[in-house]
């Protein structure tokens, strides 16, 4: 039987591969075969996690940088842009192929695992909505093609994917938005990123446009404007959101779950948690310098808040969340300054974090 590397035991071996950086997965994908099984092997991904060796890498639709080009922000191509926090570097992924003109405007991202999916959103050439799924490996370093997405094509729906990716389940979850004449949608769809597949799930209970997806606990849920759903897979049912009724989701997209089970939110200068029994405690102000939050992606015990100050500049804060110390409390917090490299201070529509 074939060493992983010669001369060394396969779980030393393991923990030689585990400490690779995430950026050089492609390097050691296309070194072997018996390489590219482990890379792809979730127990790979758990060692990595458990030894520490996993990178959060947060992920951001965001707009090229030459602006000068460009009429407005209906005509800005959009690429995918990665921030590393451990290491403050910040990198553009490779272009989709199959996209000559940049991501399709309002698109809407997710992170399954060691893979990003791009779904649906308008084509810059026709202003027509798409059906189109893209999938970007971090492991391969490649894009595929998707399964496209079921009719009707919609717009503005929400979209969030699964946390159990490392045990090999990956699904990506999405529901309401309008279709192409504007009539708001109750349907909802999950994408099995593994097996290509879409398959639909019951109807919401009611309609929901503009609105943000959110996994927490397990539960897929759909904020929209002063309301929630929550989808249960394990029941395969939809159900209200107790705790969140009359609570305003407007700036929804500043709503992201830990992997604490807890969900946060950025509303005015607020970051506040959800504790037991639907109470929103708050945890910090936002910096001085920042005047709106847009959107928070969160890993490990770090909350990354992103916004614009009072020149309507790009910015980027990490919120260092100290120990829980009740289930009922939250311990003080404390803001880091991301700096935000030349060329990468464009427009946001989008992002997710992903621990790799």
């Amino acid at each position: 039987m074939e060493d992983l590397i010669p001369g060394l035991t396969d779980d030393v071996a393991r923990e030689c591969l585990a400490r690779v950086p995430f950026n050089a997965f492609p390097t050691l994908f296309s070194v072997c075969k018996l390489w590219r099984q482990e890379l792809r092997d979730p127990r790979f991904h758990r060692l990595r996690k458990s030894t520490g060796n996993a990178q959060a890498v947060v992920v951001l639709v965001q707009s090229v940088p030459d602006f000068a080009r460009y009429t407005g922000p209906q005509t800005l191509p959009y690429r995918l842009v990665i921030f590393e926090p451990a290491t403050g570097v910040w990198s553009s992924l490779p272009p989709c192929p199959c996209l000559p003109h940049g991501l399709p405007l309002f698109c809407r991202l997710a992170a399954a695992g060691t893979e990003l999916v791009v779904i649906g959103g308008w084509k810059h050439t026709k202003r027509a909505t798409t059906d189109e799924v893209h999938v970007y490996d971090f492991v391969s370093g490649q894009w595929r093609r998707g399964s496209p997405l079921p009719s009707p094509l919609r717009s503005y729906f929400a979209c969030a994917a699964t946390h159990d990716s490392d045990e090999g389940c990956r699904n990506v979850y999405i529901a309401g938005g309008h279709d192409e004449r504007k009539n708001a949608l109750r349907s909802a769809l999950a994408y099995d990123v593994a097996g290509d597949s879409w398959k639909p799930l019951p109807d919401m209970a009611r309609e929901r446009i503009e609105c943000h997806g959110v996994t927490l606990r397990g539960k897929f849920l759909v904020l929209g404007w002063l309301c929630a759903e929550a989808f249960d897979a394990a029941t395969g049912s939809w159900g209200p959101v107790e705790e969140a009724a009359g609570e305003e989701f407007y700036y929804s997209k500043t709503y992201v779950a830990r992997e604490d089970g807890r969900l946060y939110r950025c509303l005015g200068r607020e970051v506040m948690v959800q504790l037991e029994g639907g109470v929103w405690a708050k945890v910090a102000e936002l910096p001085g310098e920042m005047r709106r939050a847009r959107y928070a992606v969160a890993w490990e015990g770090k909350l990354m808040v992103m916004g614009f100050g009072h020149d309507y500049v790009f910015l980027a804060n990490i919120l260092d969340m100290k120990a829980t110390t009740t289930r009922t409390t939250m311990a003080a917090a404390t803001w880091k300054k991301v700096e935000v490299a030349p060329g990468y201070r464009g427009s946001v529509l989008g992002a997710c974090c992903s621990l790799i």
